[in-house]
């Protein structure tokens, strides 16, 4: 029995995370740019988010297991716990692409889809900034996360406004302005990460 247990790198286990979910946007942006192969690219992406949630059960284990953390325990809880949203959010739209059957994609999907792939490269770099203890840049990082979301809001807007003008059929509506929700509301989440983050620079800073 160790008397001094083996420090846990937290930061390491987080940048594993957030490169996981920038991976899943990858793919994701990839998929609606080609949309071929759907059933492979799904799977594919499905594999990505399980591998987040071992991430996500790996930290919290990893936190109740020990007693000396690098930032308060309520922040690595909120930090991986919204990185999984992220995610989740992602894999959702996702799972619709492929409920629905839908059988070609849109320039709005493919606009916000790049938009979001931005978006978790930012926070990526951002989590790579704060294990350096560089809390100047990850508050720039944040600022640019906050800019994207707010981009990616308007790109919603724009996208349900050309939903209603250019498509006919009712159910296609539906089911295009579901995943537009989707990418929508992870981009929402990517801002939760970004106002975490911001919330350990004032504390640490």
């Amino acid at each position: 029995m160790r008397l001094f247990p083996k420090k846990i790198d937290f930061f390491e286990i987080f940048d594993r995370a957030a490169l996981n979910v920038t991976k899943a946007a990858t793919l994701l942006v990839s998929l609606l740019e080609n949309f071929d192969n759907i059933d492979a690219r799904v799977k594919e992406i499905y594999e990505v988010e399980q591998e987040g949630d071992m991430l996500t059960h790996d930290i919290m284990k990893k936190l109740n297991k020990t007693f000396i953390t690098p930032i308060d325990r309520e922040d690595l809880h909120a930090l991986a716990s919204r990185l999984d949203d992220v995610l989740d959010l992602i894999w959702a739209a996702v799972d619709r692409l492929a409920v629905f059957k839908i059988k070609a994609s849109t320039k709005e999907a493919i606009e916000m889809s790049k938009d979001l792939l931005t978006t978790t490269e930012a926070m990526h770099k951002a989590i790579a900034k704060l294990k350096e203890k560089n809390y100047s840049h990850v508050q720039e990082l944040c600022i640019e996360i906050n800019r994207l979301e707010n981009r990616i809001d308007r790109d919603f807007r724009d996208a349900l406004g050309k939903l209603f003008d250019d498509i006919k059929d009712p159910l296609l509506i539906i089911k295009w302005k579901e995943i537009y929700e989707h990418l929508e509301d992870a981009s929402d989440k990517c801002e939760d990460v970004a106002n975490v983050l911001e919330a350990i620079v004032l504390k640490y800073a």
